[in-house]
C-alpha cells in the first residue's frame, strides 16, 4: 500500500478497540517469567555451551601477543574464538568499529576473544587466564581538549553550516543577547536486559535468538559480518528487555555466539557484562553546545544560533543536538552547525531521542535565560516565538503544531500562576522550592513496514511481522489494529513478532515504530478484508462493515470465520510512505514538561516533587501503554538532569563507572507523582493510523525543566549536566 495522500475516514476511526486503554496482551508472560528472553532458551539441554567475552584492556593500540595456552587447558573449555581463528570477517553497515578486534584495538573493551565452555562459570574462569600483550598507543579521550580543532561535520544531508538570513549581523544588533555554553556528558543506555544472544547451527543454517530492536538491520549486518547468505540466518527477538537505542544495531554478543557455536558444534549463549555494555556497545556521546539568541525589547527572537561539538570513532557520526533548534522557535536569522572530534572512546550512537534529548537540555535552559533577561514569563516568551511554519523554510507549514496548547494546558493543570518569578523565595521547611518548564519536541518519522495476516477456520486473526516489542506495547497496539480492522474483540487476535521469517517491519526505534508498524498491519488487513469479501461473495470490501465477528452489508450478515471455512486465508502487504508527500509539510510532535523540585538549603540535595507532561503526538493508539512510555521517559530525563554521567578516564580511554553501582539511574524513591496529558489530535498526513510517536517525546526537554526548576528554587544557573550537589552547594542563598 502506498501512502501518498492524506488519510480519510477509515475503520480505525471507529476507535472501538484502537485508542482504548488495554493492558499488554503479553504482560502475563512477562510477569510470570514465561516469556523467554534471548539468553533464556533452555530447550537444547546439556549440549548448551556458554561463551565469555574477553575485552581489550587498553583504549588504543595493537595486540603484540595473545596467550591462550592456560585458558585452553582450563576445565570445561571447548573452544576459544579470536580474530585469527575466525578468519576474515566483514563489517556491517551500522557498525563503526569491528565487533571482534585484533590485531588493531579500536576502543576499550573491544572484544578480542570468546572463551566457550560447558558452563558459564567455567567460561568466565578460563577467560581470566587469557593473557594479552599490548603495544599501547596514545589515544584521544578528552572532548574539551579536542573541541577547538574539531572540523565541521560534512557527512549529513544538511549543510555543514545551515544558515538562513544574516545571523551575525542580526545578533550583533539585537538589544537583548545571550551567548552561553552548555555541556552534556556521555550516557549509557542501561537497559534491564544486557545485550545477549543464543546461537545454534543446523548445517549451514544459523538460528540466533538475540536482544535486538531492528530485526532486518540485524540479520543483514550479521550476514555481512559472517560472509554468508542472509536467507540462511533466522534472527529472532520476540521479547526484548529494553533497548533505548542500544540494541538498534548488531553487537558483539550475536557475532561471537554464532562464531562460538560454529567452533564447538553446540548451541552457545553469550551475554555481555555490565562493564561491557557500557564500553563495548554504543552510548550517547557527550556534547559541548554554544547557543546564541538575540531578541528585541518586545521579546521576539531576531537571531538564533546553535553550534554543537561531539566526538566519535573515525567514521562515526556526531550527536545531532541542533536538530530541534532549526524547527522549534521563530527567528528570521538562523545558524546551526555540528562539529565532530575524532576520538578513541567506545562508539557513540543513537540513544533515546538522539539529538533532541541533549539538544533540548541546552536550548530550553537558554530560552529560560533569555526570558529572564527580557523580564518575561518563560511560557509567554515561548508562546511569543511560536511559529506555524518551518522557520528554515517559511513556505512549508507544520501538519499539526499544538505547542502553545501544550504549554497553556500544562500551566493551568500545574498551577503555574502560583510560581514566584523571583528565584530563591519559596521555602518549605528545609527545602528551597522551585518550578520549571521546558518545551518538548521530536520529529515524526516513518519507515516502510510489512505484515502478514492470517484468518483461521476458528475465526482467529493472526498477525506476523518482524516488529519488536522492547517493553513499549507493540504486541498490544498491533493486536488492537487488527481487531479494529477485522471487527473482532482483542481476544480473537494473536500476534507473533520479532522473527526474520516474518515480513520486514519498521522495527523499534526513532519513535517511528508504533505508527509505522500498525500502518503496515492496517495495509495487510485491508487486503484481508478484500479477500474475505471475495470469498463470501460480496462485490466490494469498501461497502462492508466488519463488526462483532461478522461481515455485514445491508441486511446480510455473515460470520467472519465462514470466509475461512475451506481453509486459512493468508495475505501480506507493506505500507510505503511517499517521501514527496510526507515532506510537503513538516511533521513533528510537541509537548511541555513541568517540574517542581526541592533543594535542601543545607546540603544542596535535589528532590523532584512532582512532574507533568503534556503531549501532542497524533492519535494515541493506547493511552495506557503510551502513558507508560511517557512516564518512563520522564524518569530517564530526571536521570540525565541529576545523576547520569559516564565518567571518562582521560588517560586510558574508558568509562570508569561502568556498572549500575557507579552509573546511577533513578529508582522508585527518586520519582514522585507523575501526570501525563494527551491532547486530542489526529494527523492525516502521518499515516492511515493518523498517529505519530510518543516514546521519545516524553524525554525531550525534561532535563531542562529540572534545571530551570532548580534555578527558580535557588537562583543558581547550572549549564553543565548532571546537576549534582557540588555544583550548587557553595552558591546556595543564605538562609536565616
Amino acid at each position: 500500500m502506498k501512502f501518498d495522500t492524506p488519510a480519510t475516514t477509515n475503520p480505525i476511526d471507529r476507535m472501538k478497540v484502537v485508542g482504548q486503554p488495554y493492558e499488554r496482551i503479553e504482560g502475563r508472560q512477562k510477569v510470570t517469567g514465561t516469556a523467554p528472553y534471548a539468553y533464556e532458551h533452555h530447550e537444547f539441554g546439556a549440549d548448551t555451551a556458554y561463551g565469555y567475552v574477553v575485552g581489550s584492556a587498553i583504549g588504543k593500540g595493537r595486540i603484540s601477543a595473545l596467550h591462550l595456552g592456560e585458558a585452553q587447558k582450563a576445565p570445561g573449555v571447548l573452544a576459544i574464538v579470536t580474530a585469527e581463528s575466525a578468519g576474515e570477517l566483514g563489517k556491517g553497515k551500522f557498525n563503526v568499529a569491528k565487533l571482534l578486534g585484533g590485531p588493531a584495538v579500536d576502543h576499550y573493551h573491544q572484544a578480542l576473544a570468546l572463551v566457550v565452555a560447558r558452563s558459564f562459570e567455567e567460561a568466565r574462569s578460563a577467560a581470566a587466564l587469557v593473557r594479552v600483550d599490548y603495544a599501547r598507543e596514545d589515544g584521544r579521550y578528552d572532548l574539551e581538549a579536542l573541541k577547538d580543532g574539531a572540523p565541521l561535520y560534512t557527512g549529513g544531508e544538511a549543510p555543514a553550516e545551515d544558515r538562513l538570513g544574516d545571523f551575525e549581523t542580526a545578533f550583533a544588533e539585537a538589544p537583548i543577547q545571550l551567548d552561553a555554553e552548555y555541556t552534556t556528558p556521555d550516557h549509557s543506555h542501561s537497559a534491564m536486559e544486557p545485550q545477549a544472544s543464543t546461537a545454534r547451527w543446523d548445517g549451514d543454517e544459523l538460528t540466533i535468538w538475540t536482544s535486538n530492536q531492528m530485526i532486518d538491520w540485524g540479520v543483514t549486518d550479521l550476514a555481512t559480518t559472517l560472509g554468508m547468505p542472509k536467507e540462511e540466518i533466522r534472527f529472532m527477538s520476540p521479547f526484548v528487555g529494553g533497548g533505548f537505542g542500544g540494541k538498534l544495531f548488531l553487537r558483539t554478543d550475536a557475532v561471537l555466539a554464532a562464531l562460538g557455536a560454529k567452533a564447538t558444534g553446540r548451541p552457545v549463549k553469550v551475554a555481555l557484562t555490565r562493564p561491557q555494555v557500557a564500553n563495548n556497545t554504543t552510548h550517547r556521546p557527550a556534547t559541548i553546545q554554544r547557543i546564541r539568541i538575540g531578541a528585541g525589547e518586545d521579546g521576539r527572537i531576531a537571531a538564533i544560533a546553535h553550534e554543537s561539538t561531539s566526538g566519535n570513532l573515525k567514521g562515526g557520526d556526531p550527536e545531532n543536538a541542533v536538530a530541534q533548534t532549526k524547527l522549534l522557535y521563530a527567528g528570521a536569522h538562523r545558524l546551526a552547525s555540528m562539529r565532530i572530534a575524532e576520538m578513541d572512546l567506545p562508539e557513540g550512537n543513537a540513544m533515546r531521542a538522539p539529538g533532541e534529548a541533549p539538544g533540548l537540555m541546552a536550548l530550553e535552559i537558554a530560552m529560560d535565560e533569555m526570558a529572564e533577561k527580557l523580564e518575561l514569563d518563560p511560557i509567554e516568551f515561548r508562546v511569543l516565538n511560536d511559529t506555524q511554519v518551518d522557520p528554515m523554510k517559511p513556505d512549508r507549514p507544520f501538519s499539526q503544531r499544538q505547542l502553545v496548547e501544550c504549554l497553556r494546558q500544562g500551566a493551568e493543570r500545574f498551577g503555574w500562576n502560583a510560581r514566584n518569578p523571583r528565584p530563591g523565595q519559596v521555602r518549605d521547611g528545609q527545602w528551597l522550592v522551585g518550578v520549571g518548564v521546558a518545551a518538548a519536541f521530536r520529529n515524526n518519522m516513518t519507515l516502510p513496514s510489512g505484515a502478514r495476516v492470517r484468518l483461521g477456520r476458528d475465526g482467529v486473526v493472526t498477525v506476523e511481522t518482524d516488529m519488536t516489542d522492547i517493553g513499549t506495547g507493540s504486541y498490544t497496539i498491533i493486536a488492537q489494529t487488527a481487531a479494529e480492522m477485522m471487527g473482532l474483540p482483542l481476544s480473537r487476535v494473536a500476534v507473533n513478532l520479532g522473527d526474520s521469517s516474518f515480513p520486514v517491519s519498521a522495527g523499534s526505534g526513532g519513535q517511528f515504530g508504533a505508527n509505522s508498524s500498525t500502518a503496515g498491519v492496517y495495509a495487510a488487513c485491508v487486503k484481508l478484508r478484500e479477500a474475505v469479501a471475495a470469498k463470501l461473495g460480496f462485490n466490494s470490501a469498501d461497502d462492508l462493515t466488519f463488526a462483532e465477528g461478522e461481515v455485514r452489508s445491508g441486511n446480510r450478515s455473515v460470520p467472519l470465520a465462514q470466509a475461512a471455512a475451506d481453509g486459512e486465508i493468508t495475505v501480506e502487504d507493506t505500507i510505503e510512505f511517499d517521501q514527496g508527500f510526507t515532506d510537503a509539510e513538516q511533521q513533528s510532535t510537541f509537548g511541555a514538561h513541568f517540574v517542581e523540585v526541592g533543594v535542601d538549603r543545607a546540603t544542596a540535595e535535589v528532590r523532584v516533587r512532582r512532574m507533568l507532561s503534556v503531549c501532542a503526538a497524533g492519535r494515541i493508539l493506547n493511552p495506557m501503554t503510551a502513558r507508560s512510555q511517557v512516564i518512563g521517559a520522564m524518569t530517564m530525563g530526571v536521570g540525565g538532569a541529576l545523576m547520569e554521567e559516564l565518567a571518562v578516564d582521560k588517560r586510558h580511554g574508558f568509562f570508569v563507572n561502568h556498572d549500575l553501582a557507579g552509573y546511577e539511574v533513578p529508582v522508585h524513591a527518586d520519582i514522585p507523582h507523575q501526570e501525563v496529558i494527551f491532547l486530542d489530535e489526529t494527523d492525516p498526513r502521518s499515516s492511515p493510523m493518523k498517529a505519530k510517536g510518543i516514546g521519545e517525546l516524553g524525554l525531550c526537554g525534561v532535563g531542562a525543566a529540572v534545571a530551570n526548576a532548580i534555578h527558580n528554587a535557588t537562583g543558581i544557573r547550572v549549564r553543565n549536566y548532571p546537576i549534582t550537589l557540588d555544583k550548587l552547594i557553595e552558591d546556595l542563598p543564605d538562609v536565616a
